[in-house]
C-alpha cells in the first residue's frame, strides 16, 4: 500500500449544555463579554459519572459503524487526550474493551490540543510502514473536570466531547505528510497541573504565537499535501476561539474553504476539537467526496501538527 485514507468519522457530546447566561450566574462575566472575546455561545458538560473513556467509546463506536469494518478489523487504536484520570489501563485499552476490539496496539497520545492530528499522523506512518491496516483514532476530553470555575478567563472556554476517525490502508494516499513540531521553551503557556489539577494558560502568548507563526506552518502542510490554500474545500483548525481561528484562516489564504467554527457551540475541547468539528462537517455533507481538507491542531505544549486529508 502507498498510504492511508480517511474512511469514516463519528462524534459524541454530553447532553448537558452550559450557556453564557449560565456562566454569568456563576462568575463575573456576561454573554456579551464572552461572545466578543472568544466567540463561544454554548459548551457541553459531561456528568460526574461520565469518564473520558465513556466519551471516547461513544464517538469511536459511531466512526466504526460508519466505516463498515468490524471491531476485529482494527489493529491500531489511538486515543488523544490530556484529561484522563487513570494511568493504567490507558483510555485506548478501555475503548477497545468496550467495542470488542480483540487485540492490536492500544496507545494514548498526550499532546493536548494537537493530540488528534499527531495521532492521525502516527496512524498514517504505521500503515505506510506495514505495521497496521485499519486504525481507529479518537480525540476525547473532559475539560470541565479540570476547569477553575472561579477564573472567568478560562472557565468560559472549556467543553467536553469526543470525535473519532477510521483510517485504512489505500493504494492512493488520501492523507498527506504531516508538518509537526513544538516550541518547548514556551510550553508552559498552556498548563493542566497542580492539586487539584486545573487548566490555566497565558492567553496572549498563545494568541501571538498562533496568529503570527502558524499561518506559514499551515501553508507548509498544504504544500506537503500537494495543494494550494485556495484549493482547500475545508479547513479544520483546533477550536481554540474565534479570535484565533478567523485570523489564522484569513492569513492562510484558504479563500474557497469552509472554515470550521464548531467552537461557537462546543467551546474548546482540546484534543477532541478537530475530530469533533470534522465529523460534524462531514455529517452535514458540506465537503465533496475526494476534496482536500486541512486538519491542523495546535496549542498545549505549544505543539502543532497539520496535514491535508481527502474527504471520504
Amino acid at each position: 500500500m502507498n498510504g492511508s485514507r480517511l474512511v469514516a468519522t463519528g462524534h459524541y457530546q454530553p447532553a448537558k449544555i452550559l450557556t453564557n447566561e449560565d456562566l454569568a450566574a456563576m462568575v463575573d462575566t456576561s454573554d456579551e463579554w464572552i461572545s466578543k472575546r472568544v466567540g463561544i455561545r454554548t459548551r457541553h458538560v459531561a456528568e460526574p459519572h461520565e469518564s473520558v473513556a465513556d466519551l471516547a467509546g461513544h464517538a469511536a463506536a459511531k466512526a466504526l459503524a460508519a466505516s463498515g469494518l468490524a471491531p476485529s478489523d482494527i489493529d491500531l487504536l489511538l486515543v488523544a487526550t490530556c484529561t484522563q484520570t487513570e494511568r493504567a489501563p490507558n483510555v485506548a485499552s478501555r475503548v477497545a474493551a468496550r467495542l470488542g476490539v480483540p487485540g492490536g496496539a492500544l496507545m494514548d497520545v498526550g499532546v493536548s490540543c494537537s493530540g488528534f492530528t499527531h495521532a492521525m499522523a502516527l496512524a498514517d506512518h504505521a500503515i505506510r510502514a506495514g505495521s497496521a491496516t485499519n486504525a481507529l483514532i479518537v480525540g476525547a476530553e473532559k475539560m470541565t473536570a479540570v476547569t477553575d470555575w472561579t477564573d472567568r478567563t478560562t472557565c468560559v472556554l472549556t467543553g467536553d466531547g469526543a470525535g473519532a476517525a477510521v483510517v485504512s490502508a489505500a493504494d492512493e494516499a488520501g492523507i498527506g505528510p504531516v508538518v509537526w513540531g513544538s516550541v518547548p521553551e514556551l510550553g508552559t503557556a498552556v498548563r493542566i497541573e497542580g492539586t487539584p489539577t486545573r487548566f490555566a494558560q497565558d492567553g496572549q502568548t498563545v494568541y501571538r504565537w498562533a496568529t503570527t507563526r502558524l499561518p506559514e506552518i499551515a501553508r507548509q502542510a498544504c504544500e506537503r499535501g500537494g495543494v494550494r490554500p485556495e484549493e482547500l474545500a475545508a479547513v479544520v483548525f483546533h477550536q481554540a476561539n474565534l479570535r484565533i481561528i478567523e485570523p489564522l484562516a484569513a492569513k492562510l489564504g484558504a479563500v474557497n474553504a469552509i472554515v470550521a467554527r464548531d467552537v461557537v457551540d462546543s467551546g474548546n475541547t482540546s484534543a477532541a476539537s478537530v475530530p469533533l468539528a470534522l465529523s460534524k462537517l462531514l455529517e452535514r455533507g458540506e465537503v465533496p467526496s475526494g476534496a482536500p481538507m486541512l486538519l491542523f491542531g495546535f496549542g498545549g505544549n505549544l505543539s502543532y501538527a497539520g496535514m491535508v486529508v481527502r474527504c471520504p
